[in-house]
């Protein structure tokens, strides 16, 4: 049988331990005071409880995170070792309307110190965890960076004589174009040429704008060039750019967390003055 009582204000729970078979009493704080923590207590004074876990009247689980506080404002089931006890509060007296703004007011000042007390703490550790996660995306991220720049140098130079190659075309279609003019036919018969050379020229361009759904601007096709060479040689030599992608995502919400967590406001710190230089 488990029951409760309340001296002092706050509610003592007692019941019979499974292993040594003697009733003990645990007074919890109800506004701090966790289902995890208390259920924690259990299992540290009897080693033998292996399970512990507290159920609604319907069946659903309680959530470790709920405050006791809220738990014992019903009845509900606690089952040790997969043995369950019905467990039925005590109905506590209505509090007055200026009474019950007091407590408010107390579990408000409270809440407000336990995060001033232990703010500080909890920052300093996020810190750390921080600093530590940094440090492993970094050591990973460093032979992925190595082989990345080793393929963009490769790729960057092949982009580049791509575009040397189309100016060579260029060229030697204009040359090609005023030798046919000048020399060989004349400007009535090299006429239509031209110009179905730039019909053709903007029907490529539409086709580009068709498959892209962009337009045709050198720095964007170069780019756009670089990307499809990268992907490319990427592939042929095993580097994972998902997972190097994924890595960089990572590495920057880390980064931008512990950028959070160092703000002046947040360490309660002095902020420094920023004084232009000259």
């Amino acid at each position: 049988e488990v029951t409760i009582n309340y001296r002092h204000g706050l509610p003592v729970i007692t019941l019979t331990l499974p292993t040594r078979s003697e009733r003990c009493r645990f007074t919890v704080k109800p506004m701090v005071t966790t289902v995890g923590a208390f259920l924690q207590d259990l299992q540290r004074e009897d080693k033998g409880i292996h399970s512990v876990e507290v159920f609604a009247t319907d069946g659903s689980k309680v959530s470790d995170a709920t405050l006791m506080e809220v738990l014992l404002m019903n009845d509900f089931k606690l089952a040790i070792n997969n043995t369950a006890y019905s467990v039925s509060p005590p109905v506590k007296d209505k509090l007055s309307s200026e009474h019950a703004t007091e407590m408010e007011d107390t579990k408000s000042l409270v809440h407000r110190l336990f995060v001033a007390l232990h703010l500080e703490d909890h920052q300093i550790r996020k810190e750390r965890e921080l600093l530590q996660k940094l440090d492993c995306l970094k050591e990973e991220l460093l032979p992925l960076e190595q082989m990345k720049a080793r393929i963009a140098d490769s790729v960057s130079a092949k982009t580049s004589r791509l575009l040397w190659v189309g100016l060579a075309l260029l060229s030697t279609q204009g040359g090609a174009l005023a030798w046919l003019t000048w020399w060989v036919y004349s400007w009535d018969i090299m006429e239509p040429v031209t110009y179905f050379i730039t019909y053709g020229s903007a029907m490529a361009f539409y086709a580009y704008f068709v498959l892209t759904k962009q337009d045709y601007i050198y720095p964007d096709a170069k780019d756009r060039q670089f990307l499809h060479y990268l992907y490319q040689k990427s592939k042929k030599q095993h580097f994972d750019v998902e997972r190097y992608n994924k890595l960089k995502e990572d590495l920057a919400e880390a980064e931008e967390s512990l950028k959070r967590v160092r703000q002046p406001l947040h360490l309660r710190l002095p902020i420094q003055e920023i004084s232009d230089k000259d």
